[in-house]
């Protein structure tokens, strides 16, 4: 997928006409504060309970200056998911290029997740908790990169399953997965937790041994009833 930065997106075509190389990168850098002080608020007080005046006392820029900038608050949420979302992507495909082993391309999955999660826990909780509050273009066009996600994640599973010839629900096991790293937002404890990598190799023995634990299992049940091949 083409890279993309919420600074790119915010920039209008008048803007990327006019302004020389030096004044776009001053540009593209305020913009970035004022992302990050935008996932602040909408942290804090959820994105519903956030106002424009909140957002601009936050970044010390003022209310029409912020309305230059973006003209709502719902272009500022989609933003900071287009980014999140993106970057996420974006590394998973460059850490995938390097292996080809199946299980440690999946171990790679997980990784990256947790690693992003845990540099980037509000932006993840703002996710989280505004996954619906986007509408119309805007949705769409997240709800497109949250499919290729899935859709890599899906990919990965098959060929782990050709590779170990087992027999499980792909989808099933993507759901499963999603659910236990997207609960970590929730339950992780830095005081006893476990560093990314290592919860992330922790993870991965707990799922692929639970999908692959499946598949003799049910074997070893047929071939007790008699009904094995």
């Amino acid at each position: 997928m083409a890279s993309s930065s919420p600074v790119t997106s915010a920039v209008s075509v008048r803007r990327r006409s006019v302004s020389p190389p030096a004044a776009a990168t001053r540009f593209d850098r305020r913009l970035s504060k004022i992302l990050a002080h935008a996932t602040e608020v909408f942290y804090e007080k959820s994105y519903e309970g956030a106002s424009m005046r909140d957002l601009s006392r936050a970044s010390g820029i003022s209310l029409s200056g912020l309305y230059y900038y973006f003209e709502s608050k719902e272009k500022l949420l989609y933003l900071i998911q287009k980014h999140t979302f993106s970057t996420i992507v974006e590394r998973l495909r460059e850490q995938l290029d390097e292996v080809s082993d199946p299980e440690q391309r999946i171990r790679i999955f997980i990784f990256n997740h947790l690693q992003y999660f845990l540099a980037n826990r509000k932006a993840m909780k703002v996710l989280s908790h505004e996954a619906d509050a986007l509408k119309n273009g805007f949705a769409a066009e997240i709800a497109a990169i949250k499919r290729e996600y899935y859709r890599i994640c899906v990919e990965l599973l098959e060929d782990f399953k050709r590779a170990k010839r087992l027999h499980f629900s792909s989808r099933m096991a993507v759901l499963s997965l999603f659910g236990m790293m997207n609960w970590i937002y929730t339950w992780y404890n830095p005081r006893i937790d476990s560093d990314a990598p290592q919860m992330a190799r922790q993870m991965g023995d707990v799922f692929l041994n639970g999908i692959g634990a499946r598949l003799p299992v049910k074997k070893a049940a047929r071939k007790k009833s008699g009904l094995a091949n």
